[in-house]
């Protein structure tokens, strides 16, 4: 097992961000990731090329960052362009105390998957998507964003860079966190000067493990009308935390939010379907739930499948009524739910073989893995 004494090594990294995110860095950075890492083998300059693999039990991953080689990293100023980004090796930043993400919290987040397909191809999931939604999440917060190609184009560096961390198939996939924060220093309440644009990745399994079973949340809120509850801001986050630390205390793996009406919105992580006959249903994004872009493709993929999808307003008594519940998300893809709890009373759901959520699961995870042909034009090759 890794120890920490073991695994130090420096690093001299020549580049430069944004004068307050990182001038020049030169850490002593330990890669260490728990369980799941047996061992780390020093990186040679082709082992993203000749297919060299991490030395990592993969039967072990979970849902934890495990450090990976590079990451990508481009900024700009104020109502200036992103300029050309630059891979440099994963490590510690420098932040200016008073910068915009710091103090204000404006920044925001984007997450989607590489797979390794069983010919040995990688393939990345609709990043373009992820890449317009960040751009709409910029706009809500005053900040400026990557152009979609630049966005694509450091999600592919970045995982190219880290090739031989992506999870061999049927083990998991590269996670790719890109990231977008107010770098600049600001005192007063206003945007900052500077941005910059990280994108980092892990290899991850499973979010969930075991049977999921949530309860719903009737006294905190995720997000309220005229909020940032429909963009991927990083402040939607930790707000949610009390009411996952107390929904887990009770033995619950996680929580179903409402909006003060009592109105159905979404699990902590992901949007929410429930299945009654041969009709589905899912709360609109509206402006305080997440637009998901793996809910955007399971209404497209229900539609090739012959299912009615009506997104409208689900009030939660008709949890007692649904055949099926599902979540999605690119972090849990398509999740069945066991069970809910509302007021003290338990709803049990159909899951498993021959159900809607199963069969839509196969479908997304086919197309995602390479399994089912992409018809749909969803998938794109690594180089």
């Amino acid at each position: 097992m890794l120890k920490v004494s073991d695994c130090f090594r420096k690093w001299s990294i020549p580049s430069r961000i944004a004068g307050s995110i990182l001038s020049k860095t030169r850490n002593q950075y330990c890669r260490t990731a728990g369980a799941a890492v047996e061992g780390y083998n020093e990186p040679s300059v082709n082992s993203h090329v000749n297919g060299e693999s991490a030395n990592i039990n993969w039967d072990d991953l979970g849902f934890g960052l495990i450090p990976t080689d590079y990451m990508y990293i481009m900024n700009c100023s104020k109502d200036q362009h992103f300029s050309q980004g630059t891979l440099t090796p994963f490590g510690k930043i420098e932040m200016n105390p008073s910068s915009g993400i710091l103090n204000y919290g404006q920044g925001l987040f984007e997450g989607l998957k590489a797979h390794r397909t069983a010919n040995g191809r990688i393939l990345l999931f609709r990043p373009e998507k992820n890449a317009m939604r960040m751009k709409v999440g910029a706009k809500r917060m005053c900040m400026q964003a990557p152009t979609v190609e630049q966005f694509v184009n450091a999600v592919k560096q970045t995982v190219h860079s880290n090739k031989r961390w992506v999870p061999p198939p049927g083990k998991g996939a590269m996670y790719i966190r890109p990231l977008l924060i107010g770098s600049g220093p600001v005192l007063g309440v206003a945007p900052a000067s500077e941005y910059t644009f990280i994108t980092y990745a892990s290899p991850v399994g499973n979010y969930h493990k075991g049977l999921l079973n949530l309860i719903v949340e009737e006294k905190f809120r995720r997000a309220i009308p005229g909020g940032t509850g429909g963009v991927k801001a990083v402040t939607n986050y930790a707000i949610i935390y009390k009411p996952i630390a107390e929904a887990k205390a009770k033995g619950f793996t996680d929580v179903l939010f409402l909006n003060a009406e009592k109105y159905i919105e979404e699990v902590s992580t992901s949007n929410i379907f429930l299945v009654k006959g041969n009709e589905i249903s899912t709360p609109p994004t509206s402006g305080t739930i997440l637009p998901g872009i793996t809910r955007k493709s399971i209404i497209e993929i229900t539609h090739v499948l012959g299912y009615q999808v009506k997104e409208r307003a689900i009030p939660v008594e008709e949890l007692f009524d649904a055949e099926e519940v599902f979540c999605t998300g690119t972090a849990v893809g398509v999740n069945s739910v066991n069970s809910i709890t509302y007021q003290d009373e338990r709803i049990g759901y159909k899951r498993g073989a021959g159900t809607v959520g199963q069969k839509l699961y196969e479908m997304l995870t086919g197309i995602q893995t390479g399994h089912i042909e992409d018809k749909m034009g969803w998938t794109v090759e690594l180089d």
